[in-house]
């Protein structure tokens, strides 16, 4: 996995929590610099330990699924991506939460990492380095979500979802790109 592949899989895991830390900035109103680089360590260090959990379940199963490893990338990334559209496209209101209490900030790092652990197992089947690619997801994720609390208050609501669907579509694209490889590699 190139370092442009890497990073548009990055963009695209971190746009959950992209999502969520412009609704922090959002409800806190004028966010300080503290408040933010909480919220994208947060952030950051569940989108790092989430992909690493889902390379080790990977490699342990490595030996029996390296005959349709391409396949499961290809769905567990689109599944994702489908995942992230069709919830970017609900109607469902979240509450706005300007908390930073150790037990919501758990809540939403979780929820929004969960996709991550996914990929994890996706790097797995397609050999990724695991190191570089949680470091790099990790601080994309911190990056990208502490810039958005900080944003949160100006953009509000209305750039949530785009950012939603277009982490999706990144997600989908990387899956259709690993599929296509690997079987213009069989040709």
């Amino acid at each position: 996995m190139g370092l442009l592949e890497l990073f548009i899989l990055a963009v695209g895991l971190s746009m959950d929590a992209f999502a969520v830390a412009i609704c922090k900035g959002l409800a806190m109103g004028k966010p300080r610099l503290s408040s933010s680089l909480i919220v994208g360590l947060w952030f950051g260090v569940f989108q790092a330990l989430m992909p690493l959990l889902g390379y080790f379940l990977g490699v342990q199963f490595s030996s029996r699924i390296q005959v349709f490893d391409h396949w499961l990338a290809f769905f567990l990334l689109a599944a994702i991506g489908g995942n992230m559209i069709r919830e970017a496209r609900g109607e469902d209101e979240e509450e706005q939460n300007s908390s930073l209490a150790f037990g919501t900030m758990l809540m939403l790092a979780i929820a929004t990492s969960i996709d991550a652990l996914a990929s994890g197992v996706a790097l797995a089947a397609v050999g990724a380095d695991i190191l570089y690619a949680i470091t790099f997801i990790g601080i994309t994720t911190f990056v990208l979500s502490a810039v958005a609390v900080m944003a949160g208050s100006k953009l509000g609501e209305k750039f949530r979802s785009k950012a939603e669907i277009a982490g999706g579509v990144i997600l989908i694209l990387i899956a259709v790109k690993i599929l296509v490889e690997h079987m213009a590699e069989g040709i």
